[in-house]
């Protein structure tokens, strides 16, 4: 059984410390080992207990503690540490790990572990852009410090500002991106299209469809886990860009076509789960069509196929959402775009539908191989096609 691996998460003296139990919650439900150390201002914010509660692990307030586990040798606990992750970072513990200081559990823990360590900073606006803190964090980068840039928002005084602890995916995408550098897939790089395309009709209008993006951006969430270097190539789609993934914005048809021309260059693999427009309007509107009493006629030309005009010395996976016929139409198209693996489901099932966070997969492999997979979520999904995947790089 693969050992759990360890996170020690750093809690400090921030107003955002309260997130930190969302924090340990989610990496736990991922199934890490969460072991944390607050500073003595951290428990001014959250009790110990509510994380402790949460990580089902004793929490670290002080190394003068004499019935904890690491009070007499407090290495122990940065030699268990895969990474340590500091969510919330003050200025004062960027500023204390910056000059080498160890006078509490935390930078002590810090300055004696070898694993990578992610500073997540939380802290008001004009603390942040002080000249003294980005001194203080360039030098951490330059030392292998990984940073979660905090968000612009409403601070804790009031006002707005950079200075906003990172949204959770991406204090947790961070933690998945370090991970995963030593991971099966690291060396590898690999394009995913996702999301649907819009081909505008005229400047209010659009011709698109359902798609989501959600498979396609599970995929690239599981890649980053296994150290591969992502580029996403994205259409519309209501998500964030999950952390670590190089992501590219694009609208029509077209442009994906471009996007992808480029990407795939030296690519080891390509996933195509973006549906595309077979159609566009020949010529959209100038200006906004208006309604008339009688119907309205479009002249459609066809768009590229992007599957079949890609072509290199890499590894294709197509993606085939069929209403009937599935199997016929899957391996027609596999063969018809020359790909190694099309993921082919079937769209009139309800839990398979665009949208839903549930998928049915059927696998098709060039060499004949058939793989039927049960109803599970995108991401159970991601991981499953990956394995495949990895197979053939």
């Amino acid at each position: 059984m693969k050992k759990k691996q360890t996170i020690v998460l750093g809690i400090t003296g921030s107003i955002s410390a309260y997130k930190a139990a969302d924090i340990t919650s989610k990496l736990v439900g991922e199934g890490y080992t969460v072991k944390a150390v607050m500073t003595e201002d951290a428990c001014r914010f959250i009790s110990p207990l509510t994380i402790r509660t949460l990580s089902h692990q004793p929490v670290v307030t002080s190394m003068w503690d004499m019935n904890s586990e690491y009070s007499v040798e407090h290495v122990s606990l940065a030699e268990e540490a895969d990474i340590i992750l500091v969510a919330p970072a003050t200025a004062n513990i960027i500023a204390k790990l910056a000059c080498g200081m160890a006078n509490d559990m935390l930078s002590a823990t810090i300055l004696a572990c070898k694993s990578p360590v992610i500073i997540a900073p939380a802290m008001n606006d004009n603390m942040y852009s002080n000249p003294v803190t980005q001194q203080n964090i360039s030098k951490l980068k330059e030392r292998g410090f990984v940073f979660v840039e905090p968000e612009y928002g409403r601070l804790a005084s009031g006002k707005t500002g950079q200075g906003r602890l990172a949204s959770l995916d991406k204090v947790l995408g961070s933690v998945t991106q370090v991970l995963g550098k030593s991971g099966p897939l690291a060396g590898k790089k690999l394009v995913i299209s996702a999301g649907g395309t819009r081909e505008p009709v005229d400047p209010v209008r659009y011709l698109g469809n359902h798609s989501s993006g959600k498979m396609g951006y599970a995929l690239a969430e599981e890649a980053v886990r296994r150290g591969a270097s992502v580029r996403l190539i994205s259409g519309t789609v209501d998500k964030p860009a999950p952390f670590g993934v190089d992501i590219k914005y694009t609208e029509t048809a077209m442009e994906m076509f471009i996007s992808l021309r480029e990407a795939v260059k030296g690519a080891d693999a390509l996933i195509m789960t973006a549906a595309v427009a077979d159609y566009r309007p020949e010529k959209p509107a100038a200006d906004k069509i208006k309604k008339g009493d009688g119907g309205l006629d479009l002249h459609l030309v066809a768009n590229p196929d992007i599957l079949t005009a890609l072509q290199g010395d890499f590894v294709k996976v197509g993606f085939a959402a069929e209403s009937r016929d599935l199997m016929i139409n899957a391996v027609k198209k596999m063969a018809d775009k020359n790909l190694d693996i099309i993921a082919a489901n079937d769209i009139s099932q309800p839990d398979s539908t665009f949208g839903s966070d549930t998928t049915q997969l059927t696998l098709f492999f060039k060499n004949g191989r058939i793989e039927e997979m049960p109803l599970m979520s995108k991401k159970e999904a991601a991981v499953r096609l990956l394995d495949e995947l990895s197979a053939l790089l």
